[in-house]
């Protein structure tokens, strides 16, 4: 009886250590691996960062990846040029060719989410309404609608697009909008660290499943699209983005879980906003800044001022621009 206790004893000593020895090798894992959660509002450039890590420290984008971009080129190209034709009526804006009615209503009967091919006659008619002097003056008038940031990059690009042989480049794909619905998680290395970069998607409809992300988040990413202060929500025509962003912001930093997890503000699309400043004035829709503002006013002075009150919990402490962009950080 003694040696079956004793034998017992020694088995249940076993399971013990090697539970031991796991919980030690997963405690090891867990401080190599870093959890950061891109949150935001729709539009706002959480997918395209990820494309863009997946380019610079993973393995990149194949040409058989590449293909399966194709058709939402295509339908991007489609939806840009739908939105515009809408905008026309909306904005009464007539035609500069009469012939571009035809035109209009052929791109119209079009459904762009079942698009996967771009052949004549909707090549011809797209680039045919383009150039014409009615489509540009809506284009300029795009802040009073909804239209995707790429729409120019692609249109400007159709003849390379509708070539028999396309196959997308790196930049077609960080430029192609497809919103993203529920929980998309990518995983990459950086000098023996993994991180699980976790992206949801930012339009209201799809914050609720936020929550289940927030458990164990090293670090919040918020990226914040610099060109929308003078946007409206796709959600809501009577509300502006950047407010929204603003009211976003303030509170998820409020959150419990994130009281021990760092927060990056990303400060995206600079290149866009410096473009549309020109002729845009910013004092328009925040009328607490001087109208002299321009492109190279002193960045960390105005994001204290919109993100940040005096009463906030949690301080800046490195402001950073990077290319287009602008890391600011908090705790």
């Amino acid at each position: 009886m003694a040696c079956c206790l004793s034998e017992e004893a020694k088995e249940q000593k076993r399971i013990n250590q090697e539970i031991e020895r796991q919980l030690r090798r997963d405690k090891r894992d867990a401080r190599r691996e870093l959890k950061l959660l891109l949150l935001g509002t729709g539009e706002s450039g959480k997918s395209t960062f990820i494309k863009q890590m997946r380019i610079i420290h993973g393995s990149g984008y194949s040409d058989e990846d590449k293909r399966g971009f194709i058709k939402l080129v295509y339908q991007n190209i489609f939806m840009a040029m739908q939105s515009m034709i809408r905008a026309m009526d909306l904005l009464k804006i007539q035609y500069a060719d009469p012939t571009c009615e035809e035109k209009a209503e052929l791109i119209r009967s079009v459904d762009f989410e079942t698009v996967t091919t771009f052949e004549s006659p909707y090549v011809e008619a797209i680039k045919e309404l383009w150039a014409d002097p009615g489509i540009q003056e809506c284009y300029d008038r795009r802040r009073e609608y909804q239209l995707t940031d790429s729409a120019k990059y692609y249109l400007m690009e159709i003849d390379r697009v509708a070539a028999p042989n396309y196959l997308p480049t790196e930049q077609d794909i960080l430029r192609v909008r497809v919103p993203t619905t529920g929980i998309i998680e990518y995983p990459f290395d950086l000098e023996e660290i993994r991180f699980r970069m976790v992206d949801v998607g930012g339009q209201r409809s799809e914050r609720r499943k936020w929550i289940h992300c927030f458990e164990n988040v090293t670090s919040i990413i918020f990226l914040v699209a610099l060109s929308e202060y003078d946007q409206i929500l796709f959600e809501s025509e009577n509300e502006n983005r950047m407010e929204e962003s603003k009211a976003l912001f303030k509170t998820i930093i409020t959150y419990p879980w994130f009281q021990h997890s760092s927060v990056i503000l990303f400060l995206n699309k600079k290149d866009l906003l410096e473009e549309k400043i020109m002729y845009s004035h910013l004092v328009d829709y925040f009328p607490e800044y001087d109208d002299k503002l321009s492109p190279k006013w002193d960045f960390s002075v105005t994001i204290r001022q919109l993100f940040f009150c005096r009463k906030a919990r949690r301080v800046i402490y490195r402001i950073r621009p990077v290319l287009g962009t602008c890391f600011l950080f908090c705790q």
